[in-house]
């Protein structure tokens, strides 16, 4: 009885690494992609992104919505966009606000989950959506939220599925905290590289 409880162990520990290992592979190629093309090719956010570039409300709601949608835009680009002005406070702020964003849109993942889960809009979204991490969840239980709050795994898909089968509302809190480790981690690495560069 042991050995399998050890071996269950075993397999979640390899499948967080694997995931935070494709979390940290996707960042450096994000972080050397910016940098290289800030360097070399004159690359401006600001050129980019034009009037959207110093409107934070038009932006946090676009990563939001994002949130929402399974996280379509990766929130290290918006981690980017959040060193415009170069200066750490303000870089910070940025960086909370979309945690607490994220977080947030954790929440109302699971809500979905936990209320609509009958409804034919859910079925669809779990269908398209969530059917390739039910397998997961099937094994892992509630530490897919721990993979999904650390590493690129869609958060609030994760969190609508453990919400349709009404996993406890207090533990899903706690977990889902994590959310703001992968944040605050990602957060400092970008800030690091683009001083350092």
């Amino acid at each position: 009885m042991s050995e399998l409880k050890e071996s269950k162990v075993t397999e979640k520990t390899k499948f967080l690494l694997r995931n935070l290992l494709r979390g940290l592979i996707w960042l450096a190629v994000l972080v050397t992609a910016y940098l290289w093309a800030k360097k070399n090719l004159d690359f401006d956010l600001q050129v980019l992104l034009g009037p959207l570039y110093d409107n934070a409300p038009a932006v946090f709601s676009i990563f939001l919505i994002s949130e929402l949608v399974f996280g379509i835009i990766p929130p290290e680009l918006f981690m980017f966009w959040a060193l415009r002005h170069e200066n750490i406070i303000i870089y910070l702020e940025n960086v909370a606000a979309l945690a607490f964003m994220s977080y947030f849109a954790g929440l109302i993942g699971y809500y979905i989950g936990s209320y609509f889960n009958s409804t034919r809009l859910y079925r669809l979204l779990r269908r398209n959506y969530l059917k390739r991490f039910d397998k997961h969840f099937n094994r892992y239980g509630g530490f897919l939220v721990v993979v999904a709050a650390l590493t690129p795994l869609p958060f609030s898909g994760i969190c609508m599925l453990v919400g349709a089968v009404k996993y406890r509302l207090r533990k899903f809190v706690w977990i889902s905290l994590l959310r703001f480790v992968r944040f605050t981690a990602y957060g400092i690495i970008i800030w690091e590289a683009n001083i350092l560069n």
